[in-house]
C-alpha cells in the first residue's frame, strides 16, 4: 500500500501543475472568447442539485437529477457539471450529449460499496456474455450510450471505484454476475478524458466500446498490482482513438485492445481500428504494457504505439489469441520502446483460452501478420522472445529492428522460443531464434502518413 501510495502522489504532482495553468484556463486569456472557444454555455455545481461532498451522504439522487437537467440544453451550448473539492459518495450514474463532467482540483467522486446500488445490465452483444460470469452484468460506474461531445476532465480530481469489495469477493468467488467497470461509453463519438485520475476500479478502468473518435490524454490509473483484471484503458471495437501521456499503475494489461469473444465478436464484427498510443508510462509485473486481445474476433488493424514505457512489467506489446478466436490482428506498428525489468520483450500467445462457452467455433482460427517492432531498448530482461503462433496457422509477416535487450543476472539461457511464427529481424540483440531470419538490415516498416484520430484538443475553460 506505500508503494501503490507513493506512486499515486507521484504521478499527482507530476501532472497537476502543467493542469492548473494550462487545461482549465487559469492564467493570462482564459476569458477571452479564443480562449473560452468550445467551452459549454450552460454551467453547474453538483451542490445546486442538492450534492454534499462529505464522503458519507449518497449523491445518486443529485446526480441523477443534475444530469437529466443539464441534458435539457444539449441544443443550446451543451452544459457542464463542476464537481468541487470535497468526497462525492454515488451509485452509478450516466451522462448526456454536450456535456462536460469537470472535477476541480480535489474532487473525488466515490463509488458505492453496497452492490445493491449496482443494477444489472445486459451483457455487451460483442460478448454474448458478462466477462466474468455468464448472464447479465453489473452497470457500470459512470456509462453512456449513443453520446456525442462528451468530455470527463478537470483540475486532475479523482474517479475511485473503491474496488476492495469487488476484489475480495471475486477472489472468494462470491459474484454472481460480472463486475461493472469505473467508466464504459457505447456507440458514442467525439470523447474526450483528460486530466483526471481513476483510481481502484471494481475490474476494467476505461472501456470505450462501439465508438469512434476518441481521446484519452494525460490521465492517471491507479491500482494495486495484484487486483484482478483492473485493465487501464480497453478500446473495444472502437476506431480512431489516441490515448497519450498517460501513467497506468495496473493489475492487468496497462492497455488492451479489444473487438469480442468468440463467435458474438465474429458476428458482430466491429474491429479496432486506427489507434494510437504514445508516450504511455506503464507499471503493471503480471501483464502487458500493450496487448492486442485476448478478445479480438471482430478484428483489430492499424495500431501504432510510439515512444512508450514500461517499468516491472511482464511484456511489452503482446498479442493474445488463439483457437475458436477467428477475427484477425494486422498491421501494428510499433515504434520507440524503453523497457526496465521485464520479463518478456516480445510475447505472442496463439494458445490463449478462456471462452464465452461450448459454441466457439474450433475451426475458427485468427489471422495474425504484418506485425512491426522497431527502435527497442530493454534492460534487466528476463526472456527476450516468446513467440507461439497456432499449429497450421502460423503467425507472419513479423518483422523486429534494432532491438537491444540488456539481460538480468537471472536471465533464462534460452532468450528466443519461436514456434509457428514466420519473419525477419535486422540488428538485434541477443540473436533471435531461426524462424525469425535475417532481413539485411532493412528496418521495419512505419507508416508515414500522420494517423488523423480522436476530436480536437480539449478547449481551455475557466470553470
Amino acid at each position: 500500500m506505500a508503494t501503490r501510495t507513493t506512486l499515486h502522489t507521484a504521478a499527482a504532482i507530476c501532472v497537476a501543475v502543467a493542469l492548473v495553468f494550462c487545461v482549465c484556463g487559469i492564467g493570462a486569456g482564459a476569458s477571452s472568447p479564443a480562449a473560452r472557444a468550445g467551452c459549454r454555455k450552460h454551467v453547474a455545481k453538483i451542490t445546486e442539485y442538492g450534492g454534499v461532498g462529505d464522503g458519507k451522504r449518497s449523491n445518486t439522487a443529485a446526480f441523477a437529477k443534475a444530469v437529466a437537467d443539464l441534458s435539457k440544453h444539449a441544443g443550446d451550448g451543451g452544459a457542464a457539471l463542476i464537481v468541487p473539492k470535497g468526497r462525492w459518495l454515488t451509485g452509478p450514474f450516466n451522462l448526456t450529449s454536450h456535456f462536460t463532467l469537470f472535477l476541480d482540483h480535489g474532487a473525488e467522486i466515490l463509488a458505492s460499496q453496497k452492490l445493491e446500488d449496482w443494477p444489472l445490465i445486459a451483457p455487451l452483444p460483442s460478448y454474448g456474455r458478462g466477462r466474468d460470469e455468464p448472464g447479465p452484468r453489473y452497470s457500470n460506474f459512470i456509462a453512456g450510450s449513443n453520446l456525442t461531445d462528451v468530455i470527463i476532465t478537470g483540475r486532475n480530481g479523482t474517479i475511485n471505484g473503491q474496488g476492495q469489495v469487488w476484489w475480495d469477493k471475486f477472489h472468494a468467488k462470491e459474484l454472481t454476475y460480472t463486475r461493472g467497470y469505473l467508466l464504459e461509453l457505447l456507440y458514442s463519438d467525439n470523447i474526450i478524458i483528460s486530466n483526471v485520475t481513476f483510481v481502484d476500479s471494481p475490474s476494467w478502468n476505461l472501456h470505450p466500446t462501439y465508438c469512434t473518435n476518441v481521446t484519452i490524454s494525460g490521465v492517471t490509473i491507479l491500482a494495486p498490482v495484484h487486483s484482478p483484471n483492473t485493465d487501464g484503458i480497453d478500446p473495444d471495437s472502437s476506431s480512431h482513438v489516441k490515448i497519450e501521456d498517460c501513467y497506468i499503475v495496473s493489475g492487468d494489461d496497462c492497455i488492451a485492445v479489444k473487438s469480442g469473444w468468440d463467435q458474438y465478436g465474429i458476428k458482430f464484427n466491429m474491429p479496432s481500428q486506427h489507434i494510437l498510443i504514445s508516450r504511455l508510462t506503464c507499471i503493471s509485473p503480471t501483464s502487458a504494457m500493450i496487448a492486442l486481445g485476448s478478445e479480438m474476433s471482430g478484428g483489430i488493424r492499424d495500431v501504432r504505439a510510439v515512444d512508450n514505457v514500461a517499468i516491472n512489467t511482464e511484456s511489452a506489446v503482446r498479442i493474445k489469441s488463439g483457437v475458436g478466436r477467428g477475427g484477425f490482428v494486422k498491421d501494428v506498428f510499433v515504434r520507440g520502446l524503453s523497457l526496465h525489468t521485464m520479463k518478456w520483450v516480445f510475447w505472442m500467445t496463439g494458445n490463449y483460452g478462456q471462452h464465452p462457452d461450448n459454441s466457439s467455433d474450433p475451426t475458427a482460427l485468427p489471422e495474425v501478420t504484418g506485425i512491426n517492432y522497431s527502435d527497442v531498448f530493454a534492460e534487466n530482461v528476463t526472456m527476450a522472445g516468446r513467440m507461439e503462433g497456432i499449429p497450421n496457422d502460423p503467425y507472419t509477416g513479423i518483422c523486429i529492428s534494432n532491438v537491444t535487450a540488456q539481460l538480468a543476472p537471472d536471465a533464462k539461457k534460452l532468450q528466443w522460443n519461436c514456434t509457428d511464427v514466420k519473419g525477419v529481424t535486422s540488428d538485434v540483440s541477443p540473436k533471435p531464434c531461426p524462424e525469425l531470419g535475417a532481413a539485411a538490415g532493412k528496418p521495419c516498416a512505419f507508416p508515414e502518413e500522420e494517423l488523423v484520430t480522436g476530436p480536437p484538443e480539449l478547449p481551455k475553460c475557466s470553470y
